[in-house]
């Protein structure tokens, strides 16, 4: 109902009756404010005049998965989009969706639970980033998962440019601050993987960040001073996501090892980790083919699969 009275309010050439719409519409005086209430708050700027009615003076900054098909030259990841105004989480959107194509787009311009690494929340302000979940299909190991968070890194880095940078093993940072952060689940059985889920989150135009974020959190615009098409944005993920996805499947994370390597800002850096439940220091020195940090520590070489990573001068570490 609210998309037919935005169609009626878009169509109007000057003011229109609540008395109208409800007539139009077959609805009372009140539903139809209810409605307008609701566009309201998902940014709509909407006049009223006593004796006059409605008349929509603007409309918000939201994703348009017509303008983002527009942009794709994808065979088939974003072909299929799930757009919401907001959900809980588009992570846990794909899951209930999981029998829906490879390659479904899960998008929102909110979250009301949006969620990253180690169950942590995730600040997802309206109109403000690209809050999106990838459902996929990969017929790989349930050990090779980790990877597809790698090589999901590599493809945010190519679609941001402008000195994005990758800190180990799924955080996307400009300058010292993280932009972007990458969330990957699967709904495994022993013997195969049903699906996996890719949500990815990118600060886009973001202004402001809560006080307890500021120092770790930034944004595209923040670091560049220039207000980003979000729908163009989604599009280049899209595009890269699927190359290097595609790269992945065929040859393995071994042939992105060496660009996420010239792409990681950990690399030759001071790093702190946490290995076996404890905390140890070291110089992060290479990835190897499978995707793990190699760090140098008094103690010798080591290679952290998963795990905590703390870099010097990156989120305030030392």
């Amino acid at each position: 109902m609210r998309e037919k009275i935005l169609g009626i309010l878009k169509n109007a050439d000057n003011y229109i009756s609540g008395e109208e719409m409800s007539r139009r519409l077959g609805i009372s005086r009140a539903a139809v404010w209810k409605h307008i209430k609701k566009l309201r708050e998902e940014g709509y700027s909407i006049l009223s005049v006593t004796n006059k009615g409605y008349r929509l003076r603007g409309e918000p900054d939201n994703i348009s998965p017509e303008r983002v098909a527009d942009m794709l030259d994808t065979r088939y990841m974003g072909r299929s989009i799930v757009h919401f105004n907001s959900t809980d989480s588009t992570n846990e959107e794909a899951k209930r969706r999981s029998d829906m194509p490879e390659g479904t787009l899960f998008i929102a311009e909110t979250q009301q639970s949006g969620k990253g690494r180690l169950g942590r929340a995730w600040e997802s302000p309206r109109s403000g980033g690209i809050w999106a979940s990838l459902l996929l299909k990969p017929d790989i190991s349930a050990g090779e998962l980790p990877q597809i968070t790698l090589a999901a890194g590599v493809a945010v880095c190519r679609a941001i440019g402008g000195g994005a940078k990758i800190k180990w093993p799924n955080d996307i940072v400009m300058g010292t601050k993280k932009v972007c952060g990458i969330l990957t689940e699967m709904s495994a059985e022993p013997d195969r993987i049903n699906y996996v889920v890719c949500g990815i989150g990118i600060n886009v135009n973001v202004e402001k960040f809560p006080a307890e974020l500021s120092e770790k959190a930034t944004s595209i615009y923040n670091e560049t001073g220039i207000k980003q098409d979000r729908n163009a944005l989604t599009a280049r993920v899209m595009n890269e996501f699927e190359r290097v996805y595609d790269i992945f499947l065929r040859d393995g994370f071994g042939a992105l090892a060496e660009e996420y390597g010239r792409e990681c800002v950990t690399l030759g850096k001071r790093v702190q980790v946490i290995y076996h439940n404890k905390k140890i220091q070291g110089s992060a020195t290479g990835i190897d083919e499978s995707g793990a940090l190699i760090v140098d520590t008094d103690d010798g070489r080591i290679t952290v699969a998963s795990g905590e990573v703390s870099v010097r001068g990156i989120y305030g570490y030392i």
